[in-house]
């Protein structure tokens, strides 16, 4: 059979790692062999690797180190192909695979917009960060960009061939996503009949609460809403803002209308009671959340930030797009969706966000490399 490995430092529970085990397990029913590289095997993920899918722990501290290791694994083991995500990541493959001296082709996969890779230290280090990633791109055999957006960006920064760029979406739509909507919430908004909520509408937004999700602009959307509707607003997540946005909260009397629950293990079930769902990004490159609301059939909000949502809704088609950080213009919209009947998405629309059409493009994807 022929080998497939995925590298990353763990399976800890984010987007990129969930979207390998997807692909990893998707790949082996598909009559591949398949390993899943991990610098340190651990993270929640490892449950969810079904059985066949062979981990391979590096049981290293860090990525770099681990890079020798890594050498070493594609000496012994020979895959047809090394699949990698995450930026630094990405670099260490590409490493790895010129230190082993076997020609292993390396697909690089990226999960966020390009341009912002170096954004996360100033100076100095973000474009010595930016100038490695940028290297690496043009020396992998191939490019996974998760959409339209980032592989612009991709072919835009680093200077790619654009036929060397491939765009395959995430995976997010799981099968039994109607089912988990149908599961109880345990949410006082939520209880039947609404209690004392009877004609208050209900607006949900998911994300780690840090800047890029700009949840502070869509509290002062908010305000501007309730001055039209009984309007109340869930945040899902957690992260660093959580004390700015509960003090931003009471700033401008929101206390009593802004639930902040935390992480929860089944969001579904919150997006097919909710009334609307609104992101706020000031950028993304596949709002997975954006998806997953509307294939609950929620109506939806989005920035028109850089990266997936136009991409998502079909230029507005499905969904308000507005200018990034304008509270005014987005209490419109959200305001204007309330007052809409609700409008269905078709199913082909989202059919290329589901695992079996990711897992068919990868299919397709490594047999065209295979005969190049």
């Amino acid at each position: 059979m022929l080998k497939i490995a995925f590298f990353l430092p763990s399976l800890e529970t984010a987007g990129a790692e969930r979207v390998t085990v997807l692909l990893a397990n998707g790949l082996l029913r598909r009559g591949y062999s398949v390993d899943v590289v991990l610098v340190r095997a651990k993270g929640d993920f490892l449950a969810d690797l079904v059985d066949g899918v062979h981990v391979v722990d590096l049981q290293s501290p860090r990525t770099l180190a681990a890079v020798p290791r890594l050498a070493s694994y594609l000496r012994k083991q020979r895959p047809a192909v090394l699949i990698s995500a995450l930026e630094y990541v990405n670099v260490a493959a590409i490493i790895a695979s010129r230190l082993s001296c076997t020609r292993t082709p390396v697909v690089s996969a990226v999960h966020t917009p390009l341009a912002t890779a170096g954004q996360r230290w100033p100076g100095v280090r973000g474009a010595i960060f930016s100038l490695c990633v940028n290297w690496s791109y043009r020396r992998a055999c191939a490019i996974v960009c998760v959409s339209q957006g980032v592989a612009e960006g991709v072919i835009r920064v680093a200077g790619i061939a654009r036929k060397c760029v491939r765009v395959i979406y995430n995976p997010v739509i799981p099968p039994c996503i109607a089912e988990l909507g149908r599961q109880p919430v345990d949410h006082p908004w939520f209880a039947p009949p609404k209690c004392s909520l009877a004609g208050s509408k209900l607006l949900l937004a998911v994300g780690r609460l840090m800047p890029q999700k700009d949840f502070p602009t869509l509290l002062r959307a908010l305000q501007i809403v309730r001055r039209r509707h009984d309007a109340r607003l869930i945040i899902l997540g957690e992260g660093e803002e959580r004390r700015h946005l509960e003090s931003l909260a009471k700033e401008l009397g929101l206390d009593s209308c802004l639930s902040m629950p935390g992480i929860v293990k089944n969001p579904y079930a919150y997006m097919a009671r909710a009334d609307l769902f609104v992101l706020s990004s000031a950028w993304e490159a596949l709002p997975t959340v954006l998806i997953e609301a509307l294939a609950v059939g929620m109506p939806v909000v989005a920035t028109d930030c850089v990266c997936g949502p136009r991409e998502i809704l079909q230029d507005g088609r499905y969904g308000a797009l507005t200018p990034v950080g304008d509270a005014g213009a987005l209490a419109e919209a959200v305001s204007a969706q309330l007052s809409a009947p609700r409008q269905a998405v078709p199913e082909e629309a989202l059919r290329p966000f589901t695992i079996d059409y990711a897992v068919d493009q990868y299919c397709r994807f490594i047999e065209e490399m295979r005969r190049a």
